[in-house]
Order: structure tokens, then C-alpha cells, then sequence
């Protein structure tokens, strides 16, 4: 196989950008992420991938939940944040303000449109990735007309 085809070929999936975040005990988490999907209609399932050896990937597994933060179009710059390691400071995260999920109380970003919190189901191992499964407990919509945040309308890359 040859590498750069396939790195090619696999940046043409296409990818939503998202913020997810998760709370154990004290401590709170987030980061931008793009290998997300709804994976079942019933029950509610969705699954991401975290990097295995960052702090969120350590408070989701030690939490068992997650909150997926959805931006919008016009959001890049909310992402970016989210790239750099988690800081909180006079009430914010990363500089946004937030507020805490009703279930789990990972931190919901207060100006994105939509969020959903899950219960993680199932894990998924493998590579440099640990894939979780988690049945969505609660969502909030915010803004019903704002468009999603692509991964493609960026310019950046994440995989291949």
C-alpha cells in the first residue's frame, strides 16, 4: 500500500469538529475532536475517539461519561482553544464560559448551539485510540438554525 494514497484517501472522510469534555471529581477536561458519530437509533448511542494518553481520555475512562459540545460553522476559533491543554480560570475553560451537564456535570460550553451528555457503554481499545460508546442521558439545543462546524471548511487535517 502506498502511504501517501492512503493518508489521501483517508482525509476525504469527512468530519464534524466538536468539544468534548468530561468531570471526575474535581477535575474537568475538553478537547477538540472529530472522529465522532451517532451509532445507534435505539437506545441513543454515539461514539468517539480520544487520544489514549491524554487527560481527557483518563477522566472520561475514570468518569464512564462524556459531553459532546457541538459547534458551530463559524466556531473555528472556539476549537482552536481546545487544542491546548485544559486550563480553568475565574469560572471559564479555555476562556468560554460553561456551565455543568445535569447527569454528569462534564462542562457544557455555554456558546455553542447543542450539546448531548452520554454514559459511556462500551470501550474499544486499539491503535493510539481508545474508541468510547455512550448512550446519550441528556441534550440541549441552544440554537436549532445554526449549520455544524466541518472539519473540511477549516483547512486542517486530523488523520490519514
Amino acid at each position: 500500500m502506498d502511504p501517501e494514497v492512503r493518508k489521501q484517501v483517508l482525509r476525504k472522510l469527512t468530519y464534524g469538529l466538536y468539544v468534548l469534555t468530561a468531570r471526575h471529581q474535581q477535575e474537568l477536561a475538553a478537547g477538540t475532536v472529530n472522529w465522532l458519530s451517532q451509532c445507534s437509533f435505539q437506545p441513543p448511542l454515539v461514539m468517539v475517539a480520544v487520544k489514549a494518553d491524554s487527560r481527557l481520555h483518563a477522566l472520561v475512562e475514570a468518569s464512564a461519561a462524556f459531553a459532546v459540545n457541538i459547534l458551530a460553522a463559524h466556531q473555528k476559533d472556539v476549537a482552536q482553544a481546545f487544542f491546548r491543554p485544559t486550563q480553568v480560570e475565574n469560572g471559564r475553560l479555555n476562556g468560554y464560559a460553561f456551565e455543568p451537564a445535569p447527569v454528569s456535570g462534564a462542562p457544557l460550553l455555554v456558546d455553542l448551539p447543542a450539546w448531548v451528555e452520554c454514559r459511556v457503554t462500551d470501550r474499544v481499545k486499539r491503535g493510539d485510540h481508545t474508541v468510547f460508546v455512550g448512550e446519550v442521558v441528556e441534550a440541549g439545543l441552544r440554537d436549532g438554525q445554526a449549520c455544524p462546524l466541518e472539519m473540511w471548511d477549516t483547512g486542517w487535517f486530523y488523520g490519514g
